[in-house]
Formats: structure tokens, sequence, C-alpha cells
């Protein structure tokens, strides 16, 4: 099993205990730190990231070209996008909708899956993988992986915040993975400099340098 694999493990595992936190269920239908969504559509959401990865396996195999990871974010329209674009509005209901029978039924899938997956990801060859939403590319099943575990640890942060509990602790590799490809995405978006003075001179830091 390639290392990416076992972090993403690591991680969903983790998503998956704080799905399943009585604060999560007591906050259920409050608002969550994002703007517009619910902890209910935010946990459902994280939980998507978990759920993605069987898809993907069921599905056949694509026969558009594949391009890196890097160029994947590169080339997706919904960073930056204002809420209200049709994606995002599909992103909020896509999560209400996944978590519709409640806290207790989506902590349950997630471990369950999360479990499937631990029998399936070890052998499952690196092959090509395609969303419906994307445009004509597709990408290694390792790279897709890869972008879910970004997903996974950013959206922890934000339901563990929406609940008032604390970050989760995901690996160092993990991490690190992830922040190298936030890094990659802050640079196409606000250029070298502004990300350099962000990183060493708050003197001359820039607003902000956000990635997504």
């Amino acid at each position: 099993m390639t290392q990416v694999r076992e972090l993403y493990l690591s991680v969903a595992d983790t998503a998956a205990k704080l799905l399943a936190a009585p604060e999560v269920a007591d906050g259920w239908h409050q608002p969550s730190a994002l703007a517009k969504l619910s902890v209910q559509g935010l946990a459902g959401h994280l939980a998507g990231q978990v759920f993605f990865i069987p898809t993907v396996l069921a599905e056949p195999v694509p026969t558009e070209p594949a391009i890196s990871i890097h160029e994947y974010y590169a080339r997706v329209s919904w960073i930056g996008s204002d809420l209200d674009t049709p994606f995002n509005q599909a992103i909020r209901s896509g999560g209400e909708e996944e978590a519709a029978d409640g806290p207790a039924a989506l902590a349950a899938r997630v471990a369950a899956c999360v479990e499937e997956l631990r029998g399936i990801l070890p052998t499952a060859p690196d092959r090509l993988v395609r969303r419906p939403t994307w445009g004509p590319w597709s990408i290694r099943l390792d790279d897709f992986i890869t972008s879910r575990m970004l997903e996974l640890v950013v959206h922890s942060d934000d339901l563990a915040h929406s609940v008032g509990l604390p970050t989760p602790q995901f690996p160092a590799p993990a991490v690190e993975t992830v922040v190298d490809l936030l890094s990659r995405i802050a640079l196409r978006r606000h250029g070298a400099t502004n990300v350099l003075r962000a990183l060493s001179r708050s003197e001359r830091a820039p607003a902000s340098i956000s990635a997504l």
C-alpha cells in the first residue's frame, strides 16, 4: 500500500471519530463555521470525502487524459468562486442530503466505509479516476486520494471549530502533504512575492494568501 493511502486511512478514521462526537450531534442544526452551511451540511460534506473513494473505484476506468494533481487544482473552477454559484449551492445541498438521516447514522456509515477501505485500498491498482463535474481530464487514484485527504483535514478543522472542539491531530506527513498542496494553490492565486512575505515578513505580509 502506498504511503498516501496509509495516511488517508488514518485521516479518514480520525474524521469518522469526529463525526461521532456528541458535540456534533448537539450542534447538528446550528450554523457551521462556513457561511451558509449548517453543521449537518458540513458533516455531510466531510463524510462525502470518504464515500467518494469506493464510488470512483466502482466506476469504469475513464478514457480522458490524465493530468497531475497540481494541474487539477489549477483547472478547477470552484477555487475562490462566489458562494452562490450553482457548484457551491450543490455542495451545500449535497452535504445536507448526505446527512439527512442524522448524526448517528452518518457516523456509522463513515466508520463502516473506512473499514471497507482498509480492505480494498491496499491492493487497488493506481488506475485513472474521474468525477462527472470535471472537465475532459482524469487523475491517478493516488492523486485523487491525496485531494480527498486535503478535504478531510481542512473540513475536520471546520467541523471541530463549529462545535467547540479542538482541531483533530493528524499525522505530520499528512499535514505536510496538505500544506504542500495548499501552498502551491496559494502561489497560483496570490503570486510568489505575497506568499514569500506572508511566510517570512509579517511587516510586509498581505492581508491573505488563502489557497481556497
